[in-house]
């Protein structure tokens, strides 16, 4: 990470504009002002924490933790941020952090399954790790994997890792990976969880203005009872949730 650039971002101050987010392609205005939680839609969303740069809703119903909508930042600021990021794909501490995910996922596959890595960023390691397994992986990421072309079919396993936190409208881009899981197939997640409100007062995480949705255990909970998904918990920051023998509910 370059430090002295990622910090001069997180100092910026940001207000809704009439960009479009590449992924929703929904002006910003329209979601900035959308009321209720940005993932479930319930209107019940109380005040979480505030600091110096943003305040904090959480949801009454899925427990999301999410920045005011008039915080989130633009594609400008979003893209500036993500080429801080030093992601290279033959990185052996990277790889070796992608494990965390790579491992327990590909020990539930089937040989030769294919998947999508959802998300990628500018380095696609877990991709590459993935198909040097068999296990053929496309890509898709709204700044560096624009082509949408990938997310018109359905996948035996879906990745989704360190990019969920920086959904600015989780209820489409969430619906959006479920329909590219086939029946009986593997959503695999990686994300920090929000802990207790004390904890995310001086949670590191919650620093990179980038990362606007923050989600915990009871969130995925939530979500797996909704949607008829299995979920287990690896580890600390990693979920791997799987649908059932019909279509995930969307």
């Amino acid at each position: 990470m370059k430090k002295q650039a990622l910090l001069g971002l997180m100092k910026s101050y940001y207000q809704p504009s009439q960009w479009q987010h590449p992924l929703t392609n929904l002006p910003m205005t329209q979601l900035a002002l959308h009321s209720g939680c940005p993932l479930c839609q319930h209107e019940q969303c109380h005040h979480y924490h505030t600091d110096k740069l943003r305040s904090y809703y959480q949801c009454q119903q899925c427990q999301l933790v999410f920045v005011a909508r008039n915080s989130l930042p633009d594609a400008k600021t979003e893209k500036a941020v993500y080429d801080c990021h030093e992601n290279n794909v033959d990185d052996l501490g990277y790889r070796q952090f992608l494990k965390r995910v790579a491992e327990p996922l590909i020990a539930r596959l089937e040989p030769n399954a294919r998947g999508l890595d959802f998300g990628c960023g500018p380095g696609p390691a877990l991709a590459m790790m993935l198909t040097e397994q068999g296990h053929a992986t496309a890509t898709y990421d709204p700044f560096f994997a624009p082509d949408h072309t990938p997310l018109q079919q359905q996948y035996d396993f879906v990745t989704c890792t360190e990019a969920i936190e920086h959904f600015h409208n989780p209820q489409y881009e969430w619906q959006q990976l479920l329909r590219l899981i086939r029946p009986g197939g593997w959503l695999a997640i990686m994300t920090k969880l929000v802990g207790t409100p004390e904890q995310f007062a001086n949670w590191h995480y919650k620093q990179d203005p980038t990362h606007v949705s923050f989600f915990s255990q009871a969130t995925f909970k939530f979500l797996a009872s909704r949607h008829q998904l299995t979920l287990e918990f690896i580890g600390a920051d990693v979920m791997l949730m799987q649908s059932r023998a019909s279509s995930p509910t969307v």
